[in-house]
């Protein structure tokens, strides 16, 4: 089996602001999760555009977080970088820029990992609560499903 580092799974989002905080869940749920080495799983919270030097050495990085796409709440999305470089109205919460910059300077300080999306649109991201709404609590194990399947379809691109 490979060693090292290949893909980090990156919960983004605030978990005190209701919907907001699906990634984060999302990527503290699927850590507890039986997988290959090379997987690594973490909570980012809010602060992306620091987090450059995390991506450093990974092949991909694949990110769990609301997506405003003027859809219907609970909708899901699988995008990748060039899907919120060209669509305006497409954004990942309110991190989509700050992650393009931190992916911007890790190819600047070396390897850019390739990035993917799994997103889901929220439907309160005002209320303060630690959980989310029922809407989204019916569609959060779709959610994790399709981060799943995202997970495995990035691992079996390894040489």
């Amino acid at each position: 089996m490979e060693t090292g580092k290949y893909l980090l799974v990156l919960g983004v989002g605030n978990i005190l602001l209701t919907d907001e905080g699906i990634g984060v869940h999302a990527v503290n749920d699927l850590s507890k999760e039986d997988w290959p080495e090379g997987v690594d799983f973490l909570d980012g919270g809010t602060c992306t555009q620091d987090m450059y030097y995390l991506f450093n050495g990974y092949e991909h990085l694949l990110v769990l977080d609301v997506v405003h796409g003027g859809k219907e709440p609970g909708t899901l999305f699988l995008l990748d970088e060039q899907d919120l470089i060209q669509n305006e109205k497409q954004r990942l919460s309110l991190h989509d820029i700050d992650l393009l910059d931190s992916l911007k300077m890790a190819d600047l300080t070396g390897k850019r990992p390739v990035l993917r999306i799994v997103g889901i649109q929220p439907k309160d991201m005002t209320t303060w609560s630690m959980d989310m709404t029922d809407q989204l609590k019916a569609i959060f194990p779709k959610f994790k499903d399709l981060a799943r399947q995202e997970i495995v379809r990035i691992l079996a691109l390894r040489s």
